[in-house]
């Protein structure tokens, strides 16, 4: 059964051969992020959680190497979660950036990667209340208010049901900022290109935007100024530790029924403001999923995002979920996105730029190595050269 995890997103798969391109494919072109960061093409590797850092730092080592390196010949590569923080860990086995023990790991996953010739940046990640008191030595998780999500937290003892979370004091909240701000010292120390705020997909940040998962009666509750006020205050932390042309960020807007998230009338004006307030800074990119399940009986939310939101954002816009080659292609042709981060088709498929380019059959995936320790299902999906000899 697949993980309820965020960071591998729903997608199209398909084992046969993709539809044959007879032009210049816009995703193999070239693009240049803000600050001048050249990416080879825009075919992205989206940030998915694979629980290997299977030891007691929670720290990358050499199995991180090779697998990001495997794939360096994306546009761009952003690495899954990683929690800024002890307090954010919600998940088995995910490494982290706030200890020196872990930037020692990620120094060596930048180098592999460069070597490569490729380009990374790391997911900075807080859960919130989509955790247990396992992973926080019997405390509850924080979250912006005390509302179980009623959902499952996978702890090393197996699944077990959420529990009512922490309402995060004033304090808790500054703490946390200055956890994220940490986390990018660490980052850009470790040698990566960038970051990526995760302010999606249910978690901490996401909290926070949503008004039934936040009802605090001050500064960050109430109004959606106030709701999104957290992840402006955390972008103006980062840039005082690196340029804001090496932040991204990335939004669900019509995440609706998962991770706890319950969408209302107010969800979309809520990211229709923090989209537009985004312009306000030279960031390297926003990244957007497009509607994890069917949202089109919903009148209040909106099921082609990109094509929603790409008029309100003024940078760089790349766009994940259900695309293969053909729609990925379709939808930089049709200027509604930058480019586009794919997740699963990387599990698979490490040479993805290749097989584009090449038109070339794609491999399926191995559900059951999605989030298991070692190699198999992580680093052992031959490239196209390597499957074509045996």
């Amino acid at each position: 059964m697949l993980l309820n995890i965020s960071c591998i997103d729903i997608e199209f798969l398909s084992s046969n051969r993709t539809t044959t391109m007879n032009y210049e494919q816009p995703l193999v072109q070239p693009i240049t992020l803000a600050g001048g960061l050249e990416l080879k093409n825009r075919i992205w590797m989206a940030p998915m959680t694979r629980s290997r850092a299977d030891n007691p730092a929670n720290k990358p080592f050499e199995i991180h190497e090779k697998y990001y390196a495997q794939r360096a010949s994306a546009g761009l590569i952003i690495t899954e979660g990683s929690q800024v923080s002890t307090e954010g860990v919600g998940y088995i086995n995910t490494p982290g950036i706030y200890s020196d023990a872990q930037v020692e790991g990620w120094k060596g996953v930048t180098k592999a990667v460069h070597d490569k010739g490729g380009k990374i940046f790391i997911q900075l990640w807080h859960v919130g209340r989509i955790s247990h008191p396992d992973f926080h030595d019997g405390n509850l998780p924080l979250a912006p208010s005390a509302i179980n999500p009623n959902e499952k937290s996978f702890t090393p003892e197996g699944f077990k049901e959420t529990v009512t979370p922490k309402e995060m004091t004033r304090a808790e909240i500054k703490q946390t900022i200055e956890d994220f701000k940490n986390a990018g010292k660490n980052a850009m120390e470790a040698g990566f290109d960038g970051i990526e705020i995760h302010s999606s997909n249910g978690y901490l940040l996401h909290q926070f935007f949503n008004a039934t998962s936040n009802v605090r009666r001050d500064e960050y509750g109430g109004s959606i100024e106030n709701r999104a006020k957290i992840l402006f205050e955390i972008i103006e932390a980062l840039k005082e530790v690196m340029p804001e042309q090496k932040i991204g960020l990335r939004l669900n807007p019509s995440l609706n029924g998962a991770f706890g998230m319950t969408a209302d009338q107010e969800t979309i004006p809520t990211f229709e403001y923090i989209v537009r307030k985004l312009n306000d800074y030279d960031l390297a990119y926003l990244h957007l999923s497009e509607p994890f399940s069917d949202v089109s009986a919903i009148t209040y939310l909106v099921s082609h995002i990109a094509k929603h939101f790409r008029p309100l954002y003024k940078g760089t816009l790349v766009i994940n979920g259900g695309f293969d080659q053909e729609k990925g292609n379709k939808v930089i042709e049709q200027g509604d996105a930058d480019a586009v981060a794919y997740a699963k088709l990387y599990i698979s498929n490490p040479d993805l730029v290749e097989r584009f380019e090449q038109n070339a059959e794609l491999a399926s995936p191995d559900k059951d190595t999605f989030y298991t320790p070692g190699e198999k299902g992580y680093t052992d999906y031959p490239a196209l050269k390597e499957s074509q000899v045996r």
